[in-house]
């Protein structure tokens, strides 16, 4: 779905993707979506309203495929693999949220216990390449996002979109509109945690997809934005950070797995 500088539809399409379907417990998946490799430019251009100094300078990144999750993990996803659910807003299907990066990259462990399969944090380049699937927009609806599109506060608007609806909370998972490649809630809804250490630009940043582990700065970086942030902040260039043990209601995660030989 593409929409203007006012938020209006201009552009539906349809597409495919491959997905495999992970079974964690008794009637509850973990639906994984292949996204293909490629190139993209990462980062922002100076030009873009309400971009920051993290979000340069850009450069080109080629990204191996890679599976990432359709959906940020959900509570009972959480729960059935730690057996608890920490999250401040209680909902099966809402995202999990109130963990760290240190709880994300625990549960991606025992995930892998489970599955044989070794999932993990999807580095930021795999993130935003994710998110952006193809666009190189503010967002990948375009140039802005609305509250029908996105769960952010609606009260903030980006560019020439009228103010909507601030929910003031998270939603379920799946809905509102996905992506090129099929993942929904890339905008919005919670911050997730990436593998990544964060650094405040991108010089001597890796070009070929990997987490960027150098440095000293315990920080790890977040992105998506959340529901309680503003448009501009939801943005595909955003760069958001906290420290591994921080836990908040505003922040979760979702899984990414580069193999997946054995998968149902």
């Amino acid at each position: 779905m593409t929409v203007n500088s006012t938020g209006e539809i201009t552009k539906r399409s349809q597409s495919q993707a491959q997905v495999f379907t992970e079974t964690i417990a008794n009637g509850i998946t973990l639906e994984m979506m292949a996204i293909p490799g490629g190139s993209f430019v990462m980062g922002s251009l100076n030009t873009q309203a309400g971009r920051s100094n993290d979000e340069e300078p850009q450069h080109t990144v080629n990204v191996t495929s890679f599976f990432m999750g359709k959906y940020e993990v959900t509570q009972e996803q959480w729960e059935a693999v730690m057996g608890n659910n920490p999250s401040y807003f209680k909902g099966a299907k809402l995202p999990v949220e109130q963990v760290s990066w240190n709880d994300a990259v625990q549960f991606c462990q025992k995930l892998s216990q489970k599955t044989g399969k070794n999932y993990r944090l999807p580095s930021e380049a795999e993130w935003e390449y994710a998110c952006r699937a193809g666009t190189t927009t503010p967002f990948y609806f375009g140039e802005t996002i609305t509250p029908d599109l996105v769960n952010y506060n609606g009260n903030y608007p980006y560019g020439a979109a009228s103010k909507g609806l601030d929910r003031a909370k998270t939603t379920d998972v799946g809905s509102f509109p996905p992506n090129a490649f099929g993942l929904y809630d890339m905008h919005g809804n919670v911050w997730e945690w990436c593998s990544d250490r964060y650094h405040s630009n991108y010089n001597g940043a890796p070009t070929d997809g990997t987490s960027w582990e150098t440095g000293t700065d315990d920080s790890r970086v977040q992105r998506d934005g959340s529901w309680n942030y503003f448009a501009v902040d939801c943005r595909s260039a955003v760069r958001f950070y906290g420290s591994a043990d921080s836990r908040w209601r505003l922040g979760g995660f979702r899984v990414a797995v580069a193999s997946v030989s054995s998968s149902s």
